[in-house]
């Protein structure tokens, strides 16, 4: 009789997870994707009144969360949230200030990168040496964008930040592949979330989006949580050192 392959647990369950900017958008959905396959969610964000409400909310549908509040760009704060450490990390946190480059001041770009890249990059540190020191693998999983892979108009600084963000989990992967610790990116095309309806609301940036979006929809929440799963699972645990695009398209024209 044939021995046939088995599919690679997509579940959760036992696991321990920390989702940074979970208090909306994406990372609320990460959080409550997690939480559906079976983790314990712990919920970070700056602000701990619509955090709370986010935990409250996953909590009535009988699943495990809770919140933390902290800014992540404050390293000890941040630092201090790895006394033990978590199975799966997603940082969702991030900030956009889009402005033509010849008129991007120092700080702007100071605030980007502060946050998109030198927060993620501790983070991440702050993640792997929790684990280490355990002796346990596990999974980090970055935000990042297609703004990581091209470029758009007046996106100069925030283009940069991710491009420097996939570099960093590239190098960080071939780092601590051989202590099991995986570290991936997925990267979104435009999200309907509250923060960019603002974006779908202008008529000439809609009509760039759905240029650029191959397929006949901007993206949602939703579109972002499988991917979510997949990577903090060991259905990924070949998975390192590379990015997930969900982009409908873009980056392949």
């Amino acid at each position: 009789m044939t021995n046939l392959p088995r599919t690679p647990r997509f579940d959760l369950t036992g696991s321990r997870a920390l989702v940074t900017g979970a208090s909306s958008g994406i990372g609320l959905g990460c959080a409550v994707a997690l939480a559906e396959a079976g983790a314990h969610v712990v919920c970070a964000a700056r602000r701990s009144g619509p955090l709370q409400g986010c935990v409250d909310a996953i909590a009535s549908g009988g699943l495990s969360a809770e919140a933390m509040t902290f800014d992540q760009t404050d390293l000890d704060a941040m630092a201090e949230a790895f006394e033990a450490p978590f199975d799966v990390v997603i940082n969702s946190a991030g900030l956009a200030r889009h402005t033509p480059a010849v008129e991007t001041t120092p700080a702007d770009f100071d605030a980007v990168m502060n946050i998109n890249l030198r927060s993620a990059y501790f983070l991440s540190a702050s993640a792997a040496r929790a684990l280490q020191a355990a002796g346990r693998p596990g999974s980090i999983i970055h935000i990042s964008s297609q703004m990581g892979h091209v470029g758009g108009v007046d996106r100069a600084v925030y283009c940069a930040s991710k491009h420097a963000l996939e570099g960093m989990v590239k190098a960080m992967a071939i780092e601590w592949g051989k202590s099991g610790i995986r570290i991936n990116t997925i990267c979104p095309t435009f999200i309907r979330t509250p923060l960019s309806q603002a974006t779908f609301d202008d008529p000439d940036r809609l009509a760039w989006i759905m240029d650029k979006i191959k397929l006949p929809r901007v993206g949602e929440v939703e579109d972002i949580m499988g991917a979510a799963v997949f990577l903090a699972s060991d259905a990924s645990a070949m998975v390192t050192g590379t990015s997930m695009l969900i982009d409908g398209g873009w980056t392949a024209g």
